[in-house]
């Protein structure tokens, strides 16, 4: 039997304790979390802002209930004050100051990561908030059944702060989106694609203001106004969707880490320490896109990180077989989605990257209802010619598309691989000339 220590307990670590306490029952298993829940799912967040789900019951999937009905002693509102790697221990404190240490045999940190807030001034007046949390999400929609707060402001405009600029809309709130680059979801589109999203957000009363950015906050009391350096905005709300930072100031200066700041793991998870293993968002992922560890947030990669890690720290070797970082949006019915690498991004990473598009109908032409056009993206390396990245939109749902696209890059085919790929036709689906084959028959 082996005293497993888990700190953090949210999806990447939930998915740890549920991997061990299932399949490896006779096992000492501690959980320390900072929070009062667990498993709150934040892409849920939006819908429920906006309105389009009744309530937040359905955005939890797990409790502390739960993993203690399977053996786990399960510490809430605890803070982890330290640990000693030297020898094995996990020192805490309770909400109300209690003390106190675990000894481990294993440690498995899945502390997960922090909203980025600037410092700039104002950024404490009323009415500034952070979407993380459970807590955050429910003080956004009580704030909001103050008729006073008339206009919203969302600063950056990656995925939560695009989902969040339709959420204030569907409010009946006026929105504002403001980013210091030239575009919205430029961290997984290419322009020809963030192009669609600008105009599907302006289409819909969504303010947009890119290329600037915000130097301070002013009010008396709550906030009052934006200041860029370019032009100062009234508003009722401000919202800091800027991004995220691994939460690692656990680690100390006694794990390696990557360059910003996230546990550098190996595919098996395991730090540089050798009975320390790092997963979800506090920890790097092996991206099969540039071939090395790269650090890409997202809920499915915890996942699949705390059952790596679960079930290597009970002895059963596994590793991953890396990711693509496949992610997708749908805003007013607009779906986007991609795997892999932009052709920006492979030029950065040092790939001779080229893109072929194509752009057609989902279905066969005489379908007179329900056929929407399909635009889609694949980026190669004109050199080996195996795919780096494919993007995908579309009012028509094609997301099941992208994952062909993720298992190419994972299993490096090549673009040539797809110009005679065995699709089938069948007009209530799709055209006899698929723009996957016509796309990848567009390669140079």
């Amino acid at each position: 039997m082996s005293k497993i220590v888990v700190i953090g307990a949210n999806h990447a670590g939930t998915a740890a304790l549920n991997t061990i306490l299932d399949n490896y029952p006779d096992n000492d298993v501690t959980a320390i979390d900072r929070n009062s829940n667990i498993s709150f799912l934040g892409c849920g967040m939006a819908l429920w802002i906006g309105g389009q789900i009744s309530g937040s019951e359905g955005l939890f999937y797990s409790s502390r209930e739960a993993l203690e009905g399977k053996g786990a002693k399960v510490h809430m509102e605890t803070e982890v004050e330290s640990i000693d790697y030297e020898n094995k221990q996990v020192k805490a404190v309770k909400k109300d100051g209690t003390k106190f240490s675990v000894d481990y045999d294993k440690l498995i940190l899945a502390t997960g990561s922090l909203p980025i807030i600037p410092d700039i001034p104002g950024k404490d007046l009323g009415n500034v908030q952070q979407v993380k949390l459970f807590q955050n999400a429910a003080e956004v929609i009580e704030k909001l059944k103050d008729d006073a707060i008339r206009h919203v402001t969302v600063v950056g405009a990656g995925y939560i702060g695009v989902e969040l600029a339709e959420a204030f809309n569907r409010n009946g709130r006026e929105v504002r989106m403001i980013d210091c680059a030239s575009t919205c979801l430029s961290g997984y589109f290419d322009p020809e694609f963030t192009k669609a999203m600008e105009e599907n957000l302006q289409e819909n009363g969504v303010e947009l203001v890119f290329g600037e950015m915000v130097e301070r906050l002013e009010g008396s009391g709550n906030v009052e106004k934006v200041v860029t350096d370019k032009g100062s905005y009234d508003t009722d709300m401000v919202v800091l969707a800027i991004g995220f930072k691994p939460n690692s100031q656990l680690g100390g200066d006694r794990l390696e880490r990557f360059r910003n700041g996230a546990y550098l793991v190996n595919r098996n998870q395991q730090t540089s320490i050798q009975d320390v293993y790092a997963v979800g968002d506090c920890a790097t992922v092996y991206d099969n896109g540039i071939g090395d560890r790269n650090y890409i947030a997202l809920a499915t990669n915890a996942v699949r990180s705390g059952i790596i890690a679960g079930h290597n720290v009970c002895g059963t070797g596994l590793e991953t077989i890396g990711v693509q970082g496949s992610n997708a949006i749908s805003i007013w019915g607009l779906h986007m989605i991609s795997t892999g690498l932009t052709l920006e991004k492979a030029k950065k990473a040092g790939f001779d990257a080229a893109a072929t598009d194509f752009e057609d109908y989902q279905k066969a032409l005489f379908v007179e209802s329900g056929n929407e056009k399909v635009k889609v993206r694949i980026v190669y390396d004109r050199s080996s010619r195996r795919v780096l990245g494919a993007q995908m939109c579309s009012r028509h749902d094609v997301s099941m598309g992208i994952h062909m696209f993720s298992l190419a890059i994972q299993e490096q085919v090549t673009i040539d691989k797809l110009k005679l790929l065995d699709i089938f036709f069948l007009p209530h689906f799709n055209q006899p000339y698929n723009y996957i084959t016509m796309a990848a028959l567009s390669a140079e």
